[in-house]
């Protein structure tokens, strides 16, 4: 959480796909457009945005839980994005929506109130991403209750 100026590579292997390269110590990740653009070889620039605010949004409620001390006995995160055209008739992503479950059920955890008023704001991409798409989170304990 503490990268100031996060870069990445993207280096064109063919058509519509891209190899990321975040660091020079590890493997490239290959991005690529559905058909009938490309041929699907990897997640779609829109499937790494999903992953990146999921990601994200998910780090920051286990940093929240864990401060207090609570467990969450792992966490599963469904990214969904609406995709439609804006006004002037071009593909945009118009919203986003997080649900994170949590192995554990909720009972007993003391502070979980206050964990969920704040996780969300410890999240630098989805805040950020949120300044120009909706983004909307859930969260759910391990019994699925729906808790956020």
């Amino acid at each position: 959480m503490d990268d100031k100026q996060p870069r990445v590579t993207l280096q064109q292997v063919k058509d519509y796909q891209f190899d990321i390269r975040y660091a020079d110590d590890r493997p490239a990740i290959r991005s690529d457009e559905p058909p009938p653009l490309g041929a699907g070889a990897g997640p779609s620039p829109s499937h790494l945005l999903l992953a990146a605010v999921g990601n994200c949004m998910s780090s920051s409620l286990y940093f929240a839980l864990t401060k207090f001390k609570l467990d969450p006995q792992g966490l599963t995160t469904h990214v969904s994005g609406d995709i439609g055209r804006n006004a002037a008739g071009r593909l945009r992503v118009l919203s986003i929506a997080v649900d994170i479950h949590m192995g554990a059920g909720s009972q007993g955890m003391e502070r979980l109130d206050r964990v969920l008023q704040q996780f969300e704001q410890f999240c630098t991409v989805g805040e950020s991403v949120r300044q120009g798409i909706p983004v909307t989170v859930s969260v759910y304990d391990g019994n699925g209750q729906k808790l956020k």
